[in-house]
Order: C-alpha cells, then sequence, then structure tokens
C-alpha cells in the first residue's frame, strides 16, 4: 500500500468523525459509559467482520500490551470526551477537546524518519484558528466554564495523540488488532456503567438509530482507516488534515437544521483549508 493511499484511508475516519456531534445528540439520554459500551460493541462487531478476512490467526502474535495499550487509548479518550462534555458542554471544552491534531502533527516530529518543518507548525496553528472559529461560534448561550471539563479535554486530546502517535511504531502490528481494542473497551465499559451509572435506554427509533450509526462509523469502523492511515500514511498531515472535522461536523448539523448557517463557516473552510495546503505542500517537498 502507497504511502498516499493510506493518507487517504486515514482521512475517512476524520470524515466518519464529522458526524459523532450529530449521531451523538441524537443518541440523547444515554449515560457515557453506556453509550461507549453499545458503539464499542457494534464496532467490534465490524472488527470481527475485518478480521474474518484475513482469519484470526493473525491475532496470535500480538503481544497482551499492545492490546492494553489500543484497550486503554479507545476507552480513556472516550470517556474523559463524554465526561468533559457532560461537565462543561459549552465552546470552550470544545476549543480544547479539538487540540489533539496540533498535538499530532507536533508530537510526530520525535518519531524515526519523520521530520518536523516550519510549514507544518504554521499550518497546524492556521489550521487551529478555523477551528477555534467553529467551536466557539457553535455556542454562544449563557455558562460558565467548567474548570474540571476544561482539564478533561485537555487530557482526552493528549490521549488521543498520544494514541494516534505511538501507533506509528507499531507500524508491524495488524490492524485486526483493533478489533482487540474495541471488544475490550466494551465489556470495560459495560463493566463500569453497571458499577457507577443508571441505564437508560435511547428514546425511539431515532435514538437507536444514532446508537448503531455511532457504532457503524465514528466509534466503529473509522478507527480501521485511522489505523491504517497513522502507521503507513502521512501522519503530519493527516494530523492537520484532522481539522477539517469540526468544520464537516458543523456543516451535518446545519444540514441537519441544528445550527444555522453563518459567516463563521465561511471563514473556518478558508483557514482550515489554507492550513491543511500548507501541510500538504510541505509533506509534498519531502
Amino acid at each position: 500500500m502507497t504511502r498516499g493511499r493510506a493518507t487517504l484511508i486515514g482521512f475517512t475516519a476524520v470524515l466518519m468523525w464529522s458526524l459523532l456531534a450529530l449521531f451523538t445528540i441524537g443518541s440523547t439520554p444515554v449515560p457515557p459509559l453506556q453509550l461507549n459500551a453499545m458503539c464499542f460493541a457494534v464496532g467490534g462487531l465490524i472488527g470481527l467482520i475485518w478480521t474474518a478476512r484475513q482469519g484470526f490467526g493473525v491475532l496470535r502474535g500480538v503481544s497482551w500490551k499492545v492490546y492494553a495499550f489500543g484497550t486503554l487509548g479507545l476507552l480513556g479518550y472516550h470517556l474523559l470526551y463524554f465526561t468533559a462534555f457532560r461537565l462543561g458542554p459549552n465552546a470552550s471544552t470544545g476549543l480544547i477537546a479539538y487540540l489533539w491534531p496540533l498535538f499530532i502533527v507536533l508530537l510526530s516530529g520525535l518519531l524515526p524518519g519523520e521530520r518536523l518543518r516550519l510549514p507544518h507548525i504554521l499550518g497546524a496553528f492556521i489550521a487551529l484558528s478555523g477551528a477555534a472559529v467553529i467551536v466557539l461560534g457553535a455556542n454562544t448561550g449563557p455558562g460558565g466554564v467548567s474548570l474540571p471539563a476544561l482539564a478533561l479535554a485537555f487530557l482526552c486530546a493528549l490521549t488521543w495523540a498520544g494514541y494516534s502517535v505511538l501507533s506509528r511504531r507499531l507500524g508491524a502490528v495488524p490492524t485486526e488488532s483493533v478489533t482487540v481494542f474495541c471488544v475490550a473497551t466494551a465489556v470495560l465499559s459495560l463493566a463500569a456503567h453497571l458499577a457507577v451509572e443508571t441505564t437508560v435506554w435511547p428514546e425511539g427509533a431515532t435514538g437507536w438509530a444514532a446508537v448503531l450509526a455511532l457504532g457503524l462509523g465514528p466509534v466503529g469502523a473509522a478507527f480501521f482507516t485511522w489505523d491504517i492511515g497513522m502507521k503507513k500514511g502521512d501522519i503530519q498531515l493527516l494530523g492537520v488534515a484532522s481539522y477539517a472535522a469540526p468544520l464537516l461536523s458543523t456543516l451535518a448539523l446545519v444540514a441537519a437544521g441544528i445550527t444555522r448557517p453563518s459567516w463563521t463557516i465561511a471563514l473556518a473552510a478558508v483557514l482550515i483549508a489554507s492550513g491543511a495546503a500548507l501541510a500538504a505542500r510541505a509533506s509534498a517537498r519531502r
């Protein structure tokens, strides 16, 4: 598989994650850990189908340390993400959570064979400003800033960036191993849910459809395509291109009638496209 093809496959995860907010809203009022368990159960089923193509024997040679790393990455990120937004569902929390693409670009320079150039850094910050326009303009209603929420969102961003960058060091590990990550995350989330949460099922067909859609895409297939992109694609370009997620997410909410269109969408589009183009040019020169 070529580097360019792997990068494109990785970007499909960003497209799926752009629907995360829409489907999460539709899944209300399911509590975070229960939602985690339900979504990752669907994602695990996708993984089993994915792995069946190659044969489950491909999983035997994977170290338990890799399985522990992947499970903690998926479980930790989503637990922090959902909890942060429960404590502080506002623009400030979202802005901090969207720092993970910037961290990916910056941390990728520490990987063997990778070189962080000035255009990568400039592109990352330009794209970050575009994400800031989207997130800050998404919630102008009343509500104070929750410091615990901001702290959890910051840890959330670091967790996903660290998981993504360290996945590059596991390039020899088959992508099918993500199946075990998803199944283990579903089991652990279910156990934690039963211990600390009250079960609340989705409301109506729309709620159930939203949970299923989450498991099929943003909290399912996206992890497999992202794994391919992180291991075999251009990690710096993917990191900057990930800033398209808040823009595309907002467009999805506009199309669904949840968010009204505004000039902030157009401004963010220019900033995100400019930042990604700058980083892409630096990668192409390399």
